[in-house]
C-alpha cells in the first residue's frame, strides 16, 4: 500500500507543477505584447546557450521570461533606454538546429552588458519599432548600424 501511496503522491506533485507552470504563464500573458523570444544566457561554446521564452512590453521594458521555469519574475529586463542593437544576423552552425529558420539573431549592448536576442523575422520590425519609439521629451535610442545585410 505504501508504494501505491507514493506513486500517488509523485503523481500529484507532478501535476501541481505542470498546472502551476501553466497559471504562471497565463498570468504572465494576459495583458498582451507577448513575443516568442530567445535569449543567450551564456557563450561558454560556440553556437549554444540558447533559452527559449518569451518577451513581454511593458512600457519602457522588454520583460523576458523563461519558457519553463516556476519564477515569477523575468529572468532578464532590457530597458528601452541605452539599449541598442549592433548587429543583425542569420543563425549559423548549431544555432540552425536550436531555433526555427526564419528567426533572425540580434547583438544589443545595453547599459549592463551585451545580450543577444533571437525572434522570428516579423517580430523584428516591432522590436525595432519599439526600440525607436520614446516618449516625448527624451532621446529616442538609436541603432548601431543602418546599413544591415538583407536576412
Amino acid at each position: 500500500m505504501e508504494i501505491v501511496e507514493g506513486v500517488g503522491i509523485g503523481f500529484a506533485v507532478i501535476l501541481g507543477a505542470i498546472l502551476f507552470l501553466f497559471i504562471r504563464r497565463a498570468l504572465v500573458t494576459r495583458s498582451g505584447g507577448i513575443i516568442r523570444l530567445s535569449v543567450r544566457t551564456t557563450t561558454m561554446l560556440d553556437g549554444r546557450g540558447w533559452s527559449p521564452g518569451f518577451g513581454r512590453f511593458a512600457g519602457d521594458e522588454l520583460r523576458w521570461y523563461r519558457m519553463v521555469s516556476f519564477a515569477v519574475r523575468p529572468k532578464r529586463v532590457l530597458s528601452r533606454e541605452g539599449l541598442t542593437v549592433e548587429r543583425r544576423r542569420l543563425p549559423e552552425g548549431q544555432e540552425r538546429m536550436s531555433m526555427p529558420a526564419d528567426w533572425i539573431i540580434l547583438r544589443c549592448t545595453s547599459r549592463h552588458a551585451p545580450v543577444e536576442i533571437a525572434m522570428a523575422r516579423s517580430t523584428v520590425t516591432g522590436f525595432l519599432s519599439w526600440l525607436e519609439a520614446a516618449p516625448p521629451g527624451a532621446v529616442s535610442p538609436r541603432m548601431a548600424s543602418q546599413d544591415w545585410p538583407a536576412a
